[in-house]
């Protein structure tokens, strides 16, 4: 062999190597099943911070008023904000006027904007302190304006993240369902941005990347 074929041989080794190393190390740091994997891929190419940060998807049987949430994992609070672990739950289960459906049934881009948002809420976990998530967590149990404040964050991070259509698409499904019970749609109106504030939103940030 060659001297400048060895050299060719090598340098592509190498990059070869390094190449399944990064998509070894990127596909390490986030846990999808397989079943909602192209729905979760598509969230997380809109949040390019969150490629090096371990995120668990995990589905649970129930989750009381929520079809998902997101939380750091318990051992969290004893690593650096960089180390953070978090982990989204999703409920197998969600209801439409008293019928049960799989949630990985619900349209692809409605289930999009959902972990969209849930990856906002992650977004806003990664710039506090382990003490602020601790008061944090508890604020969200004992307040409702506390919780209103979550979930308007959640929906902000998403939209300045690009996902305006997504939420937006989710939002409609939701609010514009006449087979969703009122209740659930009444609390969604309170604790979540309203269509209109989202597209004020979207006029804010194009604003600003004109002015830059």
């Amino acid at each position: 062999m060659s001297k400048n074929k060895l050299i060719i041989l090598i340098l592509f080794s190498t990059f070869f190597i390094i190449a399944t190393i990064n998509f070894m190390s990127e596909q390490e740091h986030h846990d999808i099943p397989k079943e909602i994997e192209s729905e979760v891929d598509k969230a997380l190419e809109y949040y390019p911070q969150l490629d090096s940060t371990y995120i668990e998807f995990k589905f649970k049987k129930n989750i009381k008023k929520s079809t998902m949430q997101a939380r750091p994992t318990f051992g969290s609070f004893f690593r650096s904000k960089k180390n953070r672990r978090y982990v989204i739950l999703i409920s197998e289960k969600f209801k439409i006027s008293d019928k049960e459906f799989k949630t990985v049934d619900m349209p692809s881009d409605i289930f999009i904007g959902w972990i969209g948002h849930e990856l906002g809420h992650i977004l806003d976990y990664q710039n506090r302190s382990n003490l602020n998530l601790v008061w944090f967590g508890i604020n969200y149990l004992l307040s409702q304006n506390h919780i209103i404040e979550a979930e308007r964050a959640a929906d902000s991070f998403a939209v300045n993240q690009g996902m305006e259509s997504y939420i937006l698409k989710t939002k409609d499904f939701i609010l514009n369902n006449a087979d969703i019970n009122q209740t659930y749609k009444d609390r969604i109106k309170r604790y979540y941005l309203s269509p209109e504030e989202i597209m004020e939103l979207v006029k804010e940030r194009e604003h600003l990347l004109q002015a830059n």
